[in-house]
């Protein structure tokens, strides 16, 4: 565990770089060996659109770098937040220093973007993506950006982690979401095992579908089992029948263009419609998991 410590206390940038590229690269490569869907969409182009707003959210996460790093050297020499009020095994503090650190920064903004309209108007851009996989992993507008930096900001001043656990948490945090946002699929049952403690493929894929009440579910990226304490799971056996985007911009014209995606936080607020199909074998709809 020290070792690991040190190596995130003193992480190189061009590390942190690698585990972005390596982590799209890799799940890039599976998305062709074990497909979840196959899509017949122009992959490049897509990836091309996605990574732009990859680049964005680096931008931002740069420019709030300094103040999340200034919070974190304050916890450690004045011993504040949560982490520092009982003392804890190394392996059990960084635990719960992730859970703390994905609760608040990951889950809880997670969930208010889907609770106020201005907010969702910001969200709707990583929503509108009618073809999920792991480059959707960081399609954000570059202003749910900022909420999102604002938040782990939050979070590592609520739980008082120390720089290594911030940068070791932003670290699982990419890769996890590149994980569960790539268009793969894993046997069943090892996917169903995985969605008791992280957030597997099938249980996110599920939170992409383009209607309610399935798109206000899981909104876990690293644990899931927040999603099953705060009654916001819900599982679909066949993911394959899920519809990928959001019903209130279904146009290519709206979700696939950068200029109108920029400007969607923007327009006038469309109301969500919610799905009342009963459920039939070829409808997804929430069921208990096995």
């Amino acid at each position: 565990m020290e070792k690991l410590v040190l190596y995130f206390e003193h992480i190189p940038s061009w590390h942190r770089s690698l585990i972005l590229g390596g982590g799209l690269v890799l799940f890039w490569v599976l998305e062709g060996l074990v497909p979840l869907v196959r899509f017949r969409y122009h992959k490049f182009r897509h990836a091309g659109l996605n990574l732009f707003f990859t680049l964005t959210t680096v931008v931002v996460n740069l420019f709030f770098a300094s103040l999340i790093i200034m919070a974190a050297d304050y916890s450690t020499r004045h011993h504040s937040g949560l982490l520092h009020l009982f003392p804890m095994p190394l392996w059990l503090f960084t635990l719960v220093g992730l859970m703390l650190l994905d609760l608040i920064g990951a889950w809880f903004i997670h969930w208010l973007h889907h609770q106020i309209k201005w907010m969702w108007k910001f969200h709707l851009v990583h929503h509108s993506d009618t073809w999920v996989d792991t480059t959707t992993a960081n399609r954000h507008h570059p202003g749910e950006s900022v909420f999102r930096a604002l938040f782990t900001l939050l979070a590592v001043i609520v739980a008082g982690s120390p720089v290594w656990l911030v940068f070791l948490y932003q670290s699982l945090s990419v890769l996890f979401s590149q994980f569960n946002h790539a268009n793969i699929t894993l046997p069943k049952w090892l996917d169903t095992a995985l969605g008791w403690v992280i957030v597997s493929p099938d249980m996110h894929k599920v939170h992409h579908h383009y209607r309610r009440p399935l798109t206000d579910t899981n909104y876990g990226n690293i644990f899931s089992f927040w999603d099953r304490l705060f009654g916001t799971f819900a599982f679909v056996k066949d993911t394959k029948s899920l519809h990928y985007g959001i019903d209130t911009h279904p146009e290519e014209k709206e979700n696939n263009k950068m200029g109108n995606l920029l400007g969607m936080p923007f327009q006038s607020y469309r109301p969500p419609t919610t799905d009342i199909i009963p459920p039939t074998t070829n409808s997804p709809s929430p069921t208990t998991p096995p």
